[in-house]
Parts: structure tokens; sequence; C-alpha cells
């Protein structure tokens, strides 16, 4: 299953753009990692020569730098702009901007070379590097993206606990939840305590919870009909929050913990806490619901 996933997140190394995926694609990415755009055209004979190289050289490097293929026939406005008068030409963005790059199918050795470059004492091999960065996509809502960094720390070491949870969330985030089951179970019940560990398993559940819900509209309508059905507000939270709708979610557990704090045996406010393990301890709706909580519970 984990070879699975290391080969689903390398298929994500190397992909085609166009003019309005450009941005997203080659400016935003590079702000992660190194991106290369490689500009071709089918007639072109040096482009057949030198993209099998530049695909082999970036797999390689294993999600340090990633390569986008622009076919300038078909999308001839940012080439336009930038320049580019012949192909191929290779053009390395680096944190939103043009960084370096190269013309013409230059040999395997130089295209290594040239990556080299690109990527020392920018990303380097570092797993706490790897992993700020996959954590950072996951958080940016970039699953794959994530799990191609977290596939790349698993290849090294399968035992590396926050990578473990980081893919169980991009399971989770894809709607995988076996996959995501089986990617948990794989860490040691002594490490089942780590705040990774916990996001994770938290996001899993309430995924799972979601799941038994009725539509969300049906929700609604049953809290405006029934503003005391603590019942149907507590499964719109977990609704909304299935949504990515967090704050919302938080206002409706807010709600039950005002009316009624034992209800359920206190079940909003541990939904809540588990909101929180889920989100995270810096997420915007984390701050403020331990704040809204912290003026019901003290007040």
């Amino acid at each position: 299953m984990l070879q699975q996933a290391q080969t689903a997140a390398a298929d994500t190394l190397v992909k085609e753009t166009t003019t309005q995926t450009f941005v997203k694609d080659v400016i935003e990415e590079s702000k992660r990692q190194p991106v290369l755009i490689d500009f071709w055209a089918p007639w072109c004979g040096p482009c057949k020569q030198l993209t099998p190289v530049l695909e082999k050289a970036v797999r390689a490097a294993k999600g340090k730098v990633k390569l986008v293929k622009m076919n300038i026939d078909e999308h001839p406005q940012i080439p336009g702009q930038m320049g580019i008068q012949s192909i191929p030409a290779v053009i390395a963005f680096v944190n939103g901007q043009p960084a370096d790059g190269f013309m013409g199918a230059l040999p395997e050795s130089q295209v290594v070379a040239f990556l080299e470059r690109l990527t020392k004492d920018r990303i380097g091999g570092e797993a706490k590097d790897l992993l700020k960065l996959a954590d950072a996509a996951l958080a940016e809502g970039d699953p794959a993206g994530a799990a191609t960094l977290y596939a790349q720390l698993l290849a090294e070491d399968n035992g590396n606990v926050p990578a473990l949870a980081g893919l169980a969330r991009c399971y989770v985030e894809t709607g995988a939840l076996d996959q995501a089951k089986q990617t948990l179970a794989m860490i040691p019940d002594s490490k089942r305590g780590e705040p990774a560990v916990a996001a994770a398993q938290a996001a899993l559940q309430l995924a799972e919870q979601v799941k038994t819900l009725g539509p969300l509209t049906e929700l609604e309508q049953k809290v405006a009909a029934n503003p005391l059905d603590h019942q149907a507000r507590f499964d719109l939270a977990l609704a909304l929050n299935g949504k990515g709708r967090r704050l919302d979610a938080l206002e409706q557990l807010v709600a039950i913990i005002k009316h009624d704090r034992k209800w359920k045996d206190d079940g909003a406010r541990k939904q809540l806490v588990q909101f929180f393990d889920a989100w995270g301890p810096t997420d915007e709706a984390t701050i403020e619901g331990r704040r809204r909580l912290s003026s019901i519970l003290f007040a």
C-alpha cells in the first residue's frame, strides 16, 4: 500500500499545464519547491530528446523539484510574454520568480548538474525541511503535493511517524478512508499520542462520522425548525466541518454548550476538542474556538 502511495505521489512530479493553469502549476507551486517549465512543441525534434531526460532527472530528485510542460503551439501566450523565441527552452521558477534556465537539448549529466545547482541550499535533503513543505502543502489544500513529499520521507525511513500521519491525512482529504486506516495502523502504539498522529486519527474519525449524516440542507432545516434540537445541531456541526466550514461548525457546538453544557455527557465540548485536534493548534478556528470555550466555561 505504501509503495502504491509512493508511485501515485511520484506521478505528481511531472504534469502538463495550460495558459489558464500556469499560475497555479508554476508560480504558486514554486513557492514550495523549484518548478521547471519545459516549453516544447510536437514538431520539435530536440524537444523529444530533452523531455525524457528532464522527466528522469526530476523523478530521481524525489520531490525536490517538479517539471511542468507547456505545448507552445496550443498555448503561445505565456512563452510569448516570457520572450521564448526557440525551443526546447527550460525556465526554473523559485519562490514565484524565474531563477535560472537553459535552451537546447542538454545531455543527462548537464541536466542533473542544473538540478543540483537549483536545489542546493533551497530545499536540501533534510527530513525536517521536507516535512515542513509537506505539512504546508496539506494545510494549503494540496493533498497530492503533500503526499509526494511524505512518500519521499517514507522511502528513506518507512517508520517516520509524522510522515505516516501526514500521509494518512492526505488519504482522509481525498476520501480514501480505508487507506488512511491502513497507514495509521503502521504507527506503533507507543507513538499514538504524538500530536501529528492524534490529528490524523481525529480527522479520520470525523470523516467517518460525516458519512452517516443526512444532507446538509436537511440538517439546517431541522435546526431552523427547532433551535433546541441539539442532536440536529450537533450533526449539522459535523456536516459543516466536513465541508470545510470550520467556523460555522464551531458556532453550532458553542450554541449547544451555551444552552446545555451537560447535554449527552458534555458531548458538544468533547466534539469541539476533537475538532481542535483535527484542525491543529495554529488553525484560526482552533484559536477562536478555544477562546470562545474558555469564555463560556470560566464565565
